[in-house]
């Protein structure tokens, strides 16, 4: 079976098709013209209909659409999902970069643009790889469905549509096709998004005391914080996989509204929160915690006013590697390769996170440095990228060998 899957991959094919998908910008600009990502979805839905996959276009909000499609053995058994993303995040200054970003450009055994890591290269290989079981007419059973949503970069409405109607119900596993260096990422952390506002009164700046300044009380509220965040890296210590858990303030504005003087004490300030965290951790209880330190704030200081708002939750996921999808990825690892397959976590968010919250065990695994996406001169190893589909399509075939009666 293995001599017949890499035989079966068309190395020509796969380098073909990432650079006609880094080709077609899909970068969300809201208002621009061909500024989301329904051209490339539109390619996508295309090529995989001329494969003769049962293939579903699917908007989610205008000009954003999902393109979903099955593999069908034609014989019960599992169902396999492969997820991966169609938009890409901004290339910023095209004069940071020595290749167009959206060329799609060879250089040695790299090709270059915006997406080629995260994750059109993946995406192209997960297509090759069910291209690949196609002609090889290795039998299976069960079906191979390619889950291909818009806004993994943003609030990942993509997928929480595809779950919200219907379509992972009766999915059995999923491979998350993403740059993890063809490593297997059985665990990724979670993310809390939130908006800290604290409350003053506006007041002349040579004369403070008779306003209520809300910076001074936002600093208490991020020192706070921060300590909340050393005793949290203390009780859970450093994750082998996932590292350390983290409470970032990142945006900080104040005033909220109207314009910034120097002379004027605002009414309000404003930070962002990125929270990350690792297997331990309860969302709900953490933010249970952040809410008594501002009580306790509160307590001390009768000027102090301050709302929490959660604005969007991810929580971490774990898939333990006695899972049939863990070990099946893992025999194509060892089979492909003759190594030993590496075990680690993904530092971020990706649209797994909700299809394990759906109760399907998940797997993170693709071609790609993982420190190589959102950079400029973005790139993807071909070498890399042809195992990657190898790897997909052999994991598939060894998943989906027993029949299943529901």
């Amino acid at each position: 079976m293995v001599h017949q899957v890499i035989s079966s991959v068309d190395e020509k094919e796969v380098v073909r098709l990432t650079q006609e998908l880094v080709r077609i910008p899909s970068v969300y600009r809201p208002g621009m013209t061909d500024g989301n990502e329904e051209r490339v979805a539109r390619f996508v839905a295309d090529y995989l209909r001329q494969m003769g996959l049962q293939v579903h276009y699917e908007e989610v909000v205008p000009g954003r659409p999902n393109v979903i499609a099955f593999y069908d053995s034609g014989r019960p058994g599992k169902t396999l999902l492969f997820e991966a993303h169609t938009d890409v995040v901004t290339e910023g200054d095209r004069e940071a970069w020595s290749y167009d970003p959206f060329g799609g450009q060879i250089a040695g055994n790299r090709i270059y643009g915006r997406g080629s890591c995260d994750t059109k290269g993946n995406l192209a290989a997960a297509i090759c790889a069910v291209k690949a079981i196609q002609r090889a007419e290795i039998p299976f059973y069960g079906k191979i469905l390619l889950c291909i949503p818009c806004d993994e970069e943003g609030m990942m409405i993509g997928i929480k549509d595809f779950i919200r109607r219907g379509w992972a119900k009766g999915v059995d596993a999923a491979i998350i096709c993403e740059p993890e260096e063809n490593q297997l990422c059985i665990t990724q952390k979670g993310a809390i998004r939130a908006i800290l506002r604290t409350y003053g009164k506006m007041a002349h700046g040579a004369m403070p005391l008779t306003g209520i300044n809300p910076n001074t009380r936002m600093a208490r509220a991020i020192v706070a914080l921060e300590e909340l965040e050393r005793k949290e890296m203390a009780r859970l210590g450093n994750h082998p996989m996932l590292g350390w858990p983290s409470i970032t303030p990142t945006i900080l504005q104040a005033p909220v509204k109207g314009d910034a003087q120097i002379n004027v004490v605002p009414d309000q300030c404003m930070t962002t929160l990125d929270i990350r965290t690792v297997p331990g951790q309860e969302h709900q209880a953490l933010v249970g915690e952040m809410n008594q330190i501002l009580e306790m704030l509160a307590r001390e200081d009768e000027h102090f006013k301050a709302t929490l708002e959660v604005i969007e939750e991810r929580p971490w996921t774990l898939t333990a590697m006695e899972e049939p999808i863990v070990t099946a990825v893992a025999d194509a690892y060892r089979d492909l390769t003759g190594k030993e397959p590496v075990y680690n976590g993904v530092p971020g968010a990706t649209d797994g996170t909700f299809l394990h919250q759906a109760g399907i065990p998940i797997l993170t695994t693709g071609a790609g440095d993982r420190h190589i996406p959102h950079h400029a001169d973005e790139y993807v190893e071909i070498d890399q990228l042809v195992e990657s589909t190898q790897l997909f399509a052999l994991s598939a075939l060894l998943y989906l060998t027993q029949p299943v009666h529901r």
